[in-house]
């Protein structure tokens, strides 16, 4: 089976040879046997025919299908890595402890400062409180003692007006007989 491809690329010229092998390497499935042609040679660009034919079988590929072989370890390269492993594996460990421990600590420092500013908001609400009440009590104090004052006031005035009255009172009477 051979495949014709043809490409028509934006070349300067003068590159034709290292585009020619550019293109043999856009299609590594085609063999060493891959053929470019020059076809035309224009201002706008160059066509180029490339003909791939299928890969031999005796070809070998040019990459592995499968991974290299490892080579056999000893029992003690074996015993290093195991030893290895279990050293990062407890590093890791600490390490993880060690951030949940900081973690921790940091979580119950903060609770601890929220008890805090919650004890003293409290405090100072109870203190404003207290003034408050205390302040309305003294107010409302004042304000009794005011209106008593202005009770014994009216009753002066009252007991004087009767006095007033009661001493005019019987002069008025004989005068109006």
């Amino acid at each position: 089976m051979v495949i014709r491809v043809v490409l028509r690329v934006f070349l300067p010229s003068g590159l034709y040879n290292v585009h020619c092998q550019s293109l043999c390497l856009l299609f590594p499935m085609a063999s060493s046997d891959t053929q470019v042609k020059e076809l035309e040679k224009r201002s706008s660009g160059q066509a180029f025919e490339l003909i791939l034919s299928p890969r031999s079988k005796e070809a070998v590929p040019e990459f592995p299908l499968s991974p290299p072989k490892k080579k056999d370890l000893s029992l003690e390269e074996i015993q290093k890595k195991l030893e290895a492993a279990e050293e990062r594996r407890k590093s890791h460990e600490a390490e993880v402890l060690q951030r949940l421990t900081e973690k921790w600590q940091h979580e119950k420092e903060a609770l601890q400062k929220a008890i805090e500013e919650n004890n003293n908001f409290y405090k100072m609400a109870e203190e404003k409180l207290t003034h408050k009440i205390e302040a309305s009590k003294e107010n409302r104090e004042a304000q009794m003692a005011a209106k008593l004052e202005r009770l014994r006031e009216k009753d002066k005035h009252v007991e004087e007006v009767r006095k007033n009255k009661d001493s005019k009172d019987p002069a008025d009477e004989t005068e109006a007989d």
